[in-house]
């Protein structure tokens, strides 16, 4: 795989500003979760636009959206600070550099050069799905620093004793920049609307009612902010105030510890019980509840044909870990989603899946005669039902008859120069008759002249598992088949009976094989020989292990005795 887009892999970037929830968790607001939860927020909230709060986030910041901010409590990067004073050694230096690299990767898109720099060149980066989560770094480094330095001044408490300076910079640059936080919120950020939200009000709302909103909702997320800048200089000013008393000698060593755990553990629980509290653990009952079949899944689940996928409607499709559940679909959600699926989703599933949905409404379900160019690649996704909300609350079965199953012949392939063409190819071939392939797979069709399928060919799924697939083919003439599966060649060996088999991608993301004449079964099978190197590396570390400790047990054993 080349890796993710650049826009892909930048969405969650960390804003700058946004940096600062490492010491005031609600600097931008904190989670993606209705405003209407908070009540100090809807303690400003208008009376005419309380409604509105429902279907807005309390989180301001141009990430996507998010479950929880950055934050490694407020006295812990106080100490942090203070450590870079007084520890010693190449340590402060190493976690100080982890800290400071970690927070300039997670900006993303906000710094692009280092960016760039790091997707270009740094193997298995363009990997990661979101630069943001780099910042479990930050994370590790400024606590272990600020451990550090609580070490320091137990084992060396006059180091401090001449010159207070470093104590006073800590508790300044952090309780002193939550206060100013706090005292003039406005000063240091000069919207709390996201650019995003800025254009969805302009739109939707009246033009003589977007002022006065935008004006409250700044109030109600002003007010959060200021809250969580308040806390935060409570914290650093007890953390300060407990390390000024074991200095001048008022409590032992063991008193400042026990006093600081308790301290952070308060801090870290107060914030933490926002984002993961009792709410979101719920019992047995209510957890098999979620996954209990509805009467659309049973409905489904009669049907007996070995395989087919299910688009669901009803919820948000790519994000869907009910589904799943009871059926192969086409949406679902994984984080090590393939790029080229993704491409499908944005270039033709986003807007077939309205087609459809619009198919659906206008022809009651009853889609026999629908003309199926409107929804093509989910024909070819072998999309046989879709599952649509219903008006009462529950959901509908509709069957798809326009399918096109888990393999099918095709009587002509299109050979394009770029993944740009074969992609947008899709919307116009007729996907059940033609194929689209790359030219760099030229080499593997040699020989082989595509005609018309031959009606008498026939291929079906015999077997299925994850890691297995089987068909019995049985075909009058060397026929070029395509199977709705993910092309994916790093791992899957195909083979026609029992012998190795060449795959290809067709349709921009899926499987094609040319199949020669003949009744045969046609198998994939998923078997990288990395597991196997892996596999004989470990059995064998775990070998040379045993006979080295056998070694010494004997040496042990066979040494002369004094």
């Amino acid at each position: 795989s080349d890796g993710l887009e650049r826009d892909y892999i930048t969405a969650w970037s960390y804003g700058i500003g946004e940096t600062w929830t490492l010491l005031v968790p609600n600097t931008k607001g904190g989670a993606s979760v209705p405003l209407s939860e908070n009540g100090r927020a809807m303690d400003k909230a208008r009376p005419e636009y309380r409604q509105i709060y429902q279907q807005i986030g309390q989180y301001w910041g141009e990430q996507p959206g998010t479950s929880g901010p950055v934050y490694v409590g407020a006295f812990v990067l106080a100490l942090f600070v203070l450590g870079l004073f007084i520890v010693k050694g190449p340590m402060k230096w190493a976690l100080l550099a982890g800290a400071i690299f970690s927070i300039l990767l997670s900006w993303g898109k906000n710094f692009m050069g280092l960016t760039d720099f790091f997707i270009d060149h740094v193997p298995m980066y363009n990997k990661f799905r979101a630069v943001s989560s780099i910042l479990v770094v930050a994370e590790f480094c400024i606590p272990l620093l600020a451990a550090l330095a609580v070490k320091e001044l137990i084992e060396r408490p006059g180091i401090l004793k001449s010159n207070k300076m470093p104590l006073y910079i800590s508790l300044g640059v952090t309780g002193g920049v939550a206060l100013l936080f706090a005292l003039a919120p406005k000063l240091f950020f000069s919207s709390f609307i996201s650019t995003s939200e800025m254009q969805m009000f302009g739109q939707a709302l009246p033009a003589e009612h977007l002022q006065p909103f935008m004006a409250n909702l700044t109030d109600m997320r002003v007010a959060l902010f200021t809250a969580d800048a308040w806390r935060s200089f409570l914290v650093v000013l007890i953390g300060g105030a407990l390390v000024w008393m074991f200095l001048e000698k008022k409590i032992k060593p063991e008193w400042l510890i026990a006093s600081l755990l308790l301290l952070c553990l308060v801090d870290m629980w107060g914030v933490n019980k926002r984002y993961l509290n009792d709410g979101d653990f719920v019992p047995e009952t209510n957890q098999q509840n979620l996954f209990a079949l509805t009467p659309t899944d049973e409905y489904i689940l009669q049907d007996t044909t070995p395989y087919y996928r299910v688009l669901n409607m009803a919820t948000s499709t790519f994000n869907d870990g009910v589904t799943p559940y009871h059926h192969k679909v086409i949406g679902g959600y994984h984080a090590a989603k393939l790029s080229r699926y993704q491409d499908l989703i944005d270039v033709h599933l986003s807007h077939e899946m309205m087609a459809l949905q619009q198919a659906i409404i206008e022809t009651g379900g009853a889609l026999d005669s629908t003309d199926v160019r409107g929804f093509n690649v989910l024909n070819m996704l072998n999309a046989k039902w879709v599952i649509m909300p219903s008006q009462e609350g529950g959901t509908l079965p509709v069957e798809n008859p326009h399918a096109m199953g888990n393999a099918w012949f095709v009587d002509e392939l299109q050979v394009v120069e770029s993944a740009d063409e074969e992609i947008d190819a899709l919307a116009t071939l007729d996907l059940r008759n033609e194929a689209v392939v790359d030219a760099r797979f030229a080499p593997v069709l040699e020989g082989f002249q595509p005609s018309r399928a031959d009606s008498l060919s026939s291929i079906v799924l015999t077997d299925y598992d994850s890691d297995f697939v089987a068909y019995s083919v049985n075909t009058r003439k060397d026929e070029l088949a395509v199977f709705s599966e993910v092309y994916y060649p790093r791992g899957w060996q195909v083979s026609i009976d029992g012998e190795p088999a060449e795959m290809f991608r067709v349709n921009y993301a899926l499987r094609g094989l040319v199949i020669p004449e003949g009744a045969q079964t046609v198998e994939f099978r998923f078997d990288p020989p990395s597991i196997k190197v892996t596999d004989a590396i470990a059995y064998g570390a775990l070998v040379i292990m045993l006979l080295t400790a056998l070694f010494l047990i004997y040496r042990v054993f066979r040494a002369p005795k004094r």
